[in-house]
């Protein structure tokens, strides 16, 4: 039998995010996330530090969460990558889906305040 690899964050709306500094110190941050098949996406901002942490390191954990971050679950291990643009669309369509009118409303706010949203795909890892 083959174990779900992101059970624990089935039917959450949040889960905290956990990005590693360079001295191993984990950071968790609650966000919206989105699951399609084996891949999880989370919207951020390219100056973000997540997005800093990602790219020195790409392990991640991934808590199902409240929206302040409180923990609800068990934690999985994970692997994140920053997408470029021409590989944002699934994950655009996959948080558009899950949110509906909540994510548009911070898609507004974000070009008004011309924030450049960065999509990470986190995958299990292997």
């Amino acid at each position: 039998m083959t174990a779900v690899p992101f059970a624990p964050l089935a039917g959450h709306k949040y889960m905290n995010l956990t990005t590693f500094r360079k001295s191993g110190q984990p950071v968790p941050t609650p966000v919206w996330f989105a699951q399609e098949g084996d891949q999880i996406y989370v919207v951020t901002f390219a100056t973000s530090g997540k997005v800093k942490r990602i790219r020195a390191n790409p392990r991640v954990q991934l808590t199902p969460s409240d929206a302040r971050g409180k923990p609800l679950g068990e934690t999985v291990e994970a692997h994140a990558r920053i997408l470029d643009s021409s590989a944002q669309e699934a994950a655009h369509r996959a948080l558009a889906k899950k949110y509906g009118v909540m994510y548009w409303m911070f898609a507004g706010f974000w070009k008004l305040q011309r924030q450049t949203p960065v999509f990470l795909e986190i995958t299990p890892v292997s």
